[in-house]
């Protein structure tokens, strides 16, 4: 995001693509070394085998980690709305299962969040009804249709619902513009938090299939199947790092519309706004032409060229300027 394609496959993809794919194929060939999908595993042949690796050998298996990597790489998207609940049609009855369990998650922090009739509420039941109104407006949207299966997917849905929203904006569409012009220390603080929400995405998905080969291949050695276990229970963990993130990934983007939203009206040469209400009108219109070709009526504002130096020295055969002597 915003970076040198150099840097995005450096920094970024060594810690999002490459080291989740050398976790898991490392867990995979140690089971293959160890004798899977025998009967019987034997962990010190295993041991054996890594140890005696030459140099060629090891080098082909980071050659293949790497080239793994790269080709699951552009899959980060499709990972994310796996985790989010987009998921195909014949999964129905999962995806009503979690929607209704959503639902029932969203109403309980909607009923903490309303406070008591009757006598004024002391300070703990303001301070409780202030955190589920918190709770409730970083991890749900604001409009039911968006409500998603998932956590991750109302956390997300959540940011996009309502980040910018109080100033007119329609957060997906304003976005990515409102990004581009951002200060350094904006986009870092985006970025960093992106990459966080990424690679716990891409470690859960990534431990999920390595819980599922791993059960493949211990299947007929008894006990060591529960071995089979341990990805499962890290892509757990890391499924619950990547809500984490996202809320702060939320955040994130919800300051940048909070303080840098101005900063889009000199970039597309359009006056600033004179109050909310207008702020909220013409930002309305600018979304609606952004995201379906609406019309779009304002006057530019175009600034004034940098006046020239009158003192500046004249090139080889130009005439001097007005008043110079000859």
């Amino acid at each position: 995001m915003g970076r040198p394609s150099a840097e995005a496959l450096g920094g970024r993809f060594f810690v999002i693509g490459y080291v989740p794919m050398c976790a898991g194929f490392l867990f995979v060939l140690l089971l293959v070394w160890a004798g899977a999908p025998g009967t019987t595993l034997d962990w010190s042949a295993a041991w054996r085998r890594a140890g005696t690796l030459g140099a060629g050998e090891a080098l082909l298996l980071v050659f293949g980690t790497v080239v793994g990597a790269l080709v699951l790489h552009p899959f980060q998207l499709p990972f994310v709305r796996l985790l989010e609940g987009y998921w195909p049609s014949w999964c129905g009855a999962p995806t009503r299962w979690g929607t209704r369990r959503q639902e029932r998650s969203m109403k309980r922090l909607e009923q903490a969040r309303d406070l008591p009739d009757g006598e004024p509420p002391g300070p703990a039941a303001l301070h409780r009804a202030g955190l589920a109104d918190g709770a409730l407006r970083a991890r749900f949207p604001q409009q039911p249709h968006l409500l998603r299966p998932t956590r991750l997917g109302n956390v997300l849905a959540a940011a996009e619902d309502r980040c910018g929203a109080p100033y007119g904006w329609d957060g997906p569409v304003a976005w990515p513009r409102l990004y581009t012009v951002l200060g350094e220390a904006a986009k870092t603080t985006v970025e960093d938090r992106r990459n966080a929400l990424d690679a716990a995405c891409r470690v859960s998905v990534v431990s999920a299939l390595c819980s599922a080969v791993g059960a493949a291949l211990l299947a007929r050695t008894g006990w060591w199947l529960l071995l089979a276990l341990a990805p499962l229970l890290l892509s757990r963990l890391a499924y619950h790092a990547a809500v984490h993130a996202a809320l702060a990934y939320g955040q994130a983007v919800r300051v940048c519309f909070d303080l840098h939203r101005f900063d889009l009206y000199p970039a597309l040469h359009l006056p600033l706004p004179e109050d909310p209400d207008q702020e909220g009108r013409f930002n309305r219109t600018l979304s609606a032409f952004w995201r379906q070709g609406g019309p779009m009526r304002a006057r530019y504002e175009h600034p004034e060229p940098a006046p020239e130096q009158c003192c500046r020295r004249p090139r080889r055969g130009e005439p001097p300027p007005d008043g110079a002597g000859g």
